[in-house]
């Protein structure tokens, strides 16, 4: 899943070290929730754009949100976000994969490397 959110450009070195620094027990329960692979990009303007391989978006999600440590996390970074009063993991705009390399070269025969 590919989504993309907008970070104050006034606040982008802030928001870079919270996620240089992200707390152990966020960490874990990104990963007990079947969280994989997750990667966060910033531009220069404050464009986030987020991928993560899960099995179910909205699975995963409910299960974070059942989390008391994603309730603390998504209040500290709501500060950071250029929205309304939606936090910051329900703000995120989901962006449908219109190409993906690896399964075009699988269906067409060829090798992946």
């Amino acid at each position: 899943m590919c989504f993309v959110s907008q970070v104050d450009p006034a606040r982008l070195d802030e928001y870079r070290a919270h996620h240089a620094a992200v707390w152990p027990e966020m960490l874990e329960a990104l990963r007990d929730c079947g969280w994989r692979d997750y990667h966060l990009f910033l531009s220069p303007e404050g464009l986030l754009v987020g991928f993560v391989d899960v099995d179910d978006y909205e699975q995963v999600q409910a299960a974070m949100g059942r989390t008391a440590v994603n309730a603390r996390w998504q209040a500290e970074m709501g500060q950071f976000f250029v929205s309304d009063e939606t936090a910051p993991d329900e703000g995120m705009v989901r962006l449908d994969q219109v190409f993906h390399l690896e399964a075009q070269l699988a269906d067409a025969g060829l090798p992946t490397r």
